[in-house]
């Protein structure tokens, strides 16, 4: 078994739990060891919540501070048209194409709850960080497991 990676791009939802104060979360991305990343797509749909306070765009700016943001070149637009195209049999959104092209580009390995999401994407890799004492990965419909951290 390879060495855990120290680089990763952050899904949304991962950050929304990291702002409910889910401490698996807190300690994974408040890791020293961690480099995290996170793409456009995931501080639009942070920032663009309805009703959203001055305190909680606050909040949510000074979390995407902390980390890196990378934005969409052309070689992530590519991708994503090339996933869209790929993958539009298993309704693939649009937002999660962007972010797994980021992940994708990048070689980074994406951090999620939502397995289902990107679990037919052969071209990432998954994270799914452990909310509980079971530390068992989740296995997936076509064969690959999430490194559980």
């Amino acid at each position: 078994m390879g060495k855990f990676p120290s680089s990763f791009l952050i899904d949304t939802d991962i950050f929304i739990d990291y702002l409910n104060g889910v401490s698996t979360v807190k300690n994974f991305l408040d890791s020293p060891g961690h480099k995290i990343y996170y793409s456009m797509v995931t501080r639009k749909e942070l920032l663009r919540k309805p009703g959203l306070s001055s305190i909680e765009r606050g909040r949510i700016e000074r979390l995407l501070a902390k980390h890196r943001l990378i934005p969409v070149d052309n070689q992530i637009a590519e991708k994503f048209s090339q996933l869209l195209s790929q993958y539009t049999g298993q309704g693939i959104r649009k937002a999660d194409a962007l972010i797994a092209a980021t992940a994708w580009v990048k070689k980074l390995p994406l951090v999620t709850r939502n397995i289902k999401h990107y679990q037919f994407i052969n071209e990432i890799d998954l994270v799914k960080i452990s909310s509980s004492t079971s530390h068992q990965p989740q296995h997936l419909s076509n064969g690959r497991k999430p490194k559980v951290f």
